[in-house]
């Protein structure tokens, strides 16, 4: 048996981990494709000069023989790194990015039901799209920027000292106003970028509400209120952009103007330098103009990459905390057979401090039978139905399987053991099959015997096993679609069936008959929540439970219930 162990907390680090890990070839070669691209780069302002210095008729000038092969070298060598560019940064970023989103998703589908209704999908949506997409360009994208920039300024500094120490020095002076122009705007890009995602998050939201609640909107005739709504989230959104390239193009327009300001201070200082027979030539002052560009853009970028470096960082922590949240539990295996029952004792549970919505229930569900709870709306059902499916974890009291606590149970394994079907079935826009299995692999006679039990197969038959169903399952009717539920509980065998008020939206004759099919299933624990009281089916259920403001008021068989003319007898008698 394995012992309860919490997981180990997710980080940014971890996230970022996921870039690298089996892609160190593809960055090296990279980082080495972006770093002989900017030597050659550089290498043009050698080129420069020394085509100058032959046109000028400089002392020891290269013959234009030399000079062409030269060049033709020089292009050779940039074509051969430009294909090894090609072919590593875009294998390097395709599998970052997919390794970092696998992660993601595997760590999401790790967290239990618990967890994951208790937070809002949409901040899921946004990470996974816009923040993904920025983590990508600012992130990724940047450092082969942040790279190449570097090796820049470093190189053409270097090369400029070897030309000319004095203008180099000249150069230095001139560097320091772009420099500190571009980082006295480019540190407030950081909480614009953290602001649009935020916003985006809220707009995506609401756009996922009124997608997905549109009957509702249209049945109340409140499309102008729900338009008026997205047009703020989205206004907000637009406008935090629109603040963000304002204040990109404020960097780059600070950074250009300073930039061109000591490019034509190099070239005059220059100037005046061959005039005065400084030893220098104007070859010499064309490199020097020339490799400014690789010392002010470095500048001028830098600390808008560095800026929207750390904000993308902020996105990866942002998303480890998302993960994080209410991370699912450790826990121990338990066999996915039921053997002896579940047993609640004085089980109580609330959503919110002070309000319990079950009071102090004890009842044991043995292994293989089938149970019926009944009672007004607002009694408690669902939420038995919901801790019993591991909804919860703060409960008071105790739940447990074959004598093991549920909080001391694995989410993998609770979820082995458990299935349930609710009254909203989720259809997938796939095939017929691919609802039934999941899009698991199961051989062909196990899915067909799930779709016979579970009264599928005219269906299959007549439309195929590859028919698409339709987004929500709008080509099916809603018998087909709660058949689909038991069919996938049919085929991966779960021991316990939790039923919630499957049947309340189908007619009589659908409703009795999919009831009638749970009722057959074998060697199968189900507990049925219910508002469908008929004498034909709850005479074969083995215990009904009558609820009623959160407590069990009343158990026990159909004809010991009506004897005993009650609760249930009353709503027995006001359904007849």
């Amino acid at each position: 048996m394995k012992t309860r162990n919490e997981p180990a907390a997710l980080s940014a680090k971890t996230l970022r981990a996921a870039f690298y890990a089996h892609n160190h070839g593809a960055f090296a070669l990279s980082v080495l494709a972006t770093a002989l691209t900017q030597a050659l780069m550089l290498g043009i302002s050698w080129i420069l000069m020394e085509m100058i210095n032959a046109i000028s008729g400089e002392a020891g000038a290269k013959s234009l023989e030399n000079l062409a092969l030269m060049i033709a070298v020089y292009l050779l060598l940039f074509t051969l790194v430009s294909l090894l560019n090609r072919a590593a940064q875009p294998r390097f970023l395709r599998t970052a990015m997919e390794q970092y989103k696998n992660l993601v998703l595997q760590k999401l589908m790790g967290k239990s039901l618990a967890s994951f209704q208790r937070e809002p999908t949409s901040a899921y949506l946004s990470a996974l799209s816009n923040d993904a997409a920025v983590i990508e360009r600012d992130y990724l994208e940047a450092e082969f920027q942040i790279i190449g920039n570097l090796l820049d300024f470093c190189g053409a500094f270097l090369l400029m000292l070897y030309l000319s120490p004095l203008l180099t020095a000249v150069v230095a002076v001139l560097t320091v106003l772009p420099m500190a122009a571009s980082m006295g705007v480019g540190r407030r890009l950081e909480p614009l970028e953290r602001q649009v995602s935020e916003d985006n998050a809220a707009f995506t939201a609401t756009l996922k509400d009124c997608l997905s609640g549109f009957s509702v909107v249209k049945s109340f005739r409140t499309e102008r209120e729900f338009l008026r709504l997205l047009s703020d989230k989205n206004a907000a959104l637009e406008e935090e952009k629109c603040q963000k390239r304002r204040l990109r193009l404020s960097v780059s327009t600070v950074s250009i103007a300073a930039g061109l300001l000591a490019q034509f201070g190099v070239f005059f200082a220059g100037v005046w330098m061959v005039l005065a027979g400084r030893n220098i030539t104007v070859g010499t002052v064309i490199a020097f103009v020339n490799l400014m560009n690789f010392i002010v853009t470095p500048i001028s970028e830098l600390p808008g990459l560095l800026t929207a470096r750390r904000a993308a960082l902020g996105l990866l922590e942002k998303m480890a905390s998302l993960l994080r949240r209410n991370s699912g539990r450790g826990g121990r295996a338990v066999p996915a057979r039921l053997a002896q029952g579940i047993r609640t004792e004085h089980l109580s549970f609330g959503y919110e401090p002070g309000r319990e919505v079950l009071h102090d229930v004890s009842v044991t569900f043995e292994a293989g039978k089938c149970y019926a709870i009944v009672g007004s709306s607002g009694c408690g059902k669902s939420t038995l139905l919901h801790l019993l499916r591991g909804g919860a974890a703060d409960y008071q009291g105790s739940i447990t399987y074959d004598g093991v606590e549920g909080r001391d149970i694995s989410n993998a394994s609770l979820s082995d053991l458990v299935a349930s079907i609710q009254q909203d079935i989720f259809v997938f826009n796939a095939t017929l099959r691919d609802n039934v299995t999941m899009f698991r692999d199961f051989p062909d006679e196990e899915v067909a015997d799930a779709l016979r039990m579970a009264n599928l197969t005219d269906l299959a038959a007549a439309r195929g096993e590859g028919c698409l169903c339709g987004e929500g399952g709008a080509e099916l009717s809603g018998g087909e679609r709660q058949r689909i539920a038991i069919a996938r509980s049919l085929l991966r065998r779960a021991s316990v069936l939790l039923v919630d008020e499957a049947t309340a939206a189908l007619d009589a004759e659908t409703a009795y008959q999919v009831s009638s099919d749970l009722l057959n299933l074998p060697d199968v624990t189900r507990i049925v929540v219910t508002h469908s009281l008929e004498k034909a089916l709850l005479l074969r259920y083995d215990q009904i439970l009558v609820m009623k403001d959160g407590a069990v008021v009343e158990t026990g068989t159909f004809d010991a219930l009506m004897a005993q003319k009650g609760l249930f007898y009353a709503l027995y008698t006001v359904a007849q």
